[in-house]
């Protein structure tokens, strides 16, 4: 799933999917620019927050957290492989305070 999710947005070299260490507890899962970690079972939600951390994150480590591009991103997401409403999920954004970057890219692609 990832690598079609990558390749139909245009990008190119997915990052990784590897499990999730049985021992990870409180992580439900973690990704960066190079490597997903999931569990066996991911919800699609889940697995979409995880590509908008590894399209928000550089291949020397340099991450955007949760901060305004990896929430557009995020959102842009959603939007296209859940259908969710864009502007119910940006009203609710900044019902909450949470600032997004409407127009966001992965970082790694050319201004």
């Amino acid at each position: 799933m990832v690598d079609a999710i990558w390749a139909e947005l245009g990008l190119r070299h997915p990052p990784l999917v590897e499990p999730l260490p049985r021992q990870a507890r409180a992580t439900v899962a973690r990704a960066n620019r190079l490597s997903l970690h999931l569990p066996e079972r991911t919800p699609s939600w889940c697995l979409l927050h995880e590509l908008a951390h590894a399209m928000s994150s550089s291949a020397e480590g340099h991450s955007d957290g949760h901060g305004p591009l990896f929430m557009g991103l995020y959102v842009q997401l959603l939007v296209r492989y859940l259908r969710l409403d864009r502007a119910v999920l940006e009203a609710s954004l900044r019902r909450a305070g949470i600032d997004l970057e409407p127009a966001a890219r992965p970082v790694f692609l050319d201004p």
